[in-house]
């Protein structure tokens, strides 16, 4: 695991970049590169570092380095991953004119959009979908796990343009009736995760949706689940 720091001209903040290279890295291949948001915690809590190391002994994914960018606090959080949130498009621009050009000027990347993911957990995964929809040239792939849906993305689906060259990977916990959500409610994200899963079901893309039985909006299911994301999206160039 290494770390580097970006100073953001979008946000005027410095963020950190937590990287975790294959161990068979070499700078004879080039690699995917795997954008996680709410970094520290699919890190430590969905083990993705462990994932990566098993999956690319096993040669179930092709060479990927992971990249994980955490949030301040809560409401640092809910401003920049919100899809309404105040700081939700200049984040974007950070990762796709700052971040991006940082990783690929230090890595043997492909330098094409299909060979970028963005992942995410809840607010993490609105932030990945959104970015990609309005980016599609930058980031060709998504994971996202539980994301939070409102009308905001809903109406982003059939507006975008280019959706066709993304392949999305998406799951809701069929107990995800009732999420408690940082802002103190409680809401349903069953039911307009579905309805997402329509509106994406309609456009002709690659497009996996699970709903996963008995899960509810915790980190013990995500953590699960992952391994099948990274197969399903990490799949050769």
């Amino acid at each position: 695991m290494t770390e580097k720091q970006i100073n953001s001209h979008y946000l005027n903040e410095t963020l950190t970049l937590k990287i975790y290279q294959p161990e068979s890295f070499s700078p004879l291949y080039k690699y995917q590169i795997c954008i996680m948001q709410d970094g520290d915690d699919y890190y430590q809590l969905g083990r993705a570092a462990t994932w990566s190391d098993r999956l690319h002994d096993n040669s179930d994914i092709s060479n990927t380095i992971l990249v994980g960018i955490h949030y301040r606090d809560k409401v640092d959080r809910r401003n920049k991953y919100h899809p309404d949130g105040d700081q939700r498009a200049a984040y974007s621009k950070f990762l796709v004119h700052e971040v991006v050009p940082f990783l690929d000027d230090l890595f043997p990347t492909y330098h094409m959009g299909q060979s970028r993911a963005l992942a995410g957990d809840s607010l993490a995964g609105t932030l990945a979908l959104m970015t990609a929809l309005k980016y599609p040239n930058t980031f060709g792939k998504v994971i996202m796990q539980s994301p939070y849906v409102n009308q905001t993305v809903k109406e982003a689906v059939p507006e975008a343009r280019g959706i066709h060259a993304i392949a999305i990977y998406h799951t809701i916990g069929s107990y995800e009736t009732a999420v408690e959500t940082t802002d103190g409610h409680t809401s349903d994200f069953l039911t307009p995760n579905r309805e997402l899963s329509k509106l994406l079901h309609d456009k002709d893309m690659h497009y996996i949706y699970h709903e996963l039985e008995d899960a509810s909006h915790t980190w013990k299911y995500w953590q699960q689940d992952l391994g099948r994301a990274f197969i399903s999206i990490f799949d050769p160039i």
